[in-house]
């Protein structure tokens, strides 16, 4: 499988530039978040699996493997309700993260129960990180399934 199109092929062109700009927004939160770096990484690989992006997919998994996180964990990921591996405030913020993607199949979106749920686990800034980061990875991710942008490649560490 190739990719339809490469966003960044023209340094110069507007898509490339708005790229740029995705990129550069998702950084931010990863890198000055108080938001834990395991929570952040669960919530951004569970959203590429829910949107079917390959490219995601691959970069989050390596991504949070190298940065330690365990075999175990990562293969639950699209199983988190039903496995003990996780912490009540990564369920919650996993689940903010399904509600925040899903929202075409949700009537009013993420659900008041959901959303005081993830209240109990994290302040205002680690929240609005959090729905920052869901709203950049789908964002991300229909660019990413839009071109057909295969997983498998990549190298852990060149993003995030």
């Amino acid at each position: 499988m190739t990719a339809r199109l490469s966003l960044f092929g023209n340094p110069d062109a507007t898509a490339a530039k708005a790229a740029t700009q995705f990129g550069a927004a998702s950084k931010t939160i990863l890198q000055e978040s108080a938001l834990p770096a395991a929570t952040q990484k669960l919530v951004l690989l569970r959203a590429s699996q829910i949107n079917g992006d390959g490219y995601a997919t691959d970069v989050w998994t390596k991504n949070a493997a190298a940065a330690g996180e365990s075999a175990t964990r990562l293969n639950l990921v699209a199983a988190w309700r039903e496995s003990t591996v996780f912490t009540d405030a990564e369920r919650a913020a996993l689940e903010l993260a399904e509600q925040g993607t899903d929202i075409a199949y949700a009537a009013g979106g993420v659900s008041d129960d959901a959303w005081a749920d993830a209240v109990k686990h994290y302040d205002q800034d680690q929240l609005s990180d959090l729905v920052m980061l869901v709203a950049l990875i789908n964002a991300t991710n229909r660019m990413s399934v839009i071109v057909r942008q295969p997983g498998g490649d990549y190298e852990p560490g060149r993003l995030g």
